[in-house]
């Protein structure tokens, strides 16, 4: 939700007042269709433990169960690479909008002729490529 980002940005004229810049762009739903598959996987997968270790003679006795299991594990396979890639893509997205030359480019003040704005530093998104990865 970068639109709820706020920034001061100067406005370099005679009354010196700051100027408000919001960002724009909205890259929640991957992040929380990534979060909420991953909390299921993890709630199924307890149940499954649970079944195994307490229910084993249930397990084994009954042919539809395990093929029930099977096919519920291949759909969170299937949703598990879609949410990885939607989150991917998603972060691509907030670092595309979240660029140094696209928040100056966005700024009021360095559209003045003869002002020269840089970036101080780039970001490191080192950690949240490490999460797409993962």
């Amino acid at each position: 939700r970068l639109y709820q980002v706020a920034f001061m940005t100067p406005s370099c004229t005679d009354e010196s007042e700051n100027h408000t810049l919001n960002l724009i762009g909205d890259f929640s739903a991957p992040a929380e269709f990534f979060v909420t598959l991953g909390v299921f996987s993890f709630f199924y997968s307890m149940a499954a433990l649970v079944l195994y270790l307490r229910f084993h003679s249930l397990y084994t006795e009954n042919t539809k169960l395990p093929f029930t299991d099977f096919c519920v594990t291949v759909c969170f396979a299937f949703f598990w690479l879609v949410a990885a890639a939607a989150w991917g893509k998603g972060l691509s997205d907030v670092k595309a909008a979240t660029r140094p030359s696209t928040v100056i480019s966005a700024m009021p003040v360095c559209q003045v002729k003869g002002t020269e704005c840089n970036a101080g530093t780039t970001p490191a998104m080192g950690l949240a490529n490490i999460s797409v990865v993962r």
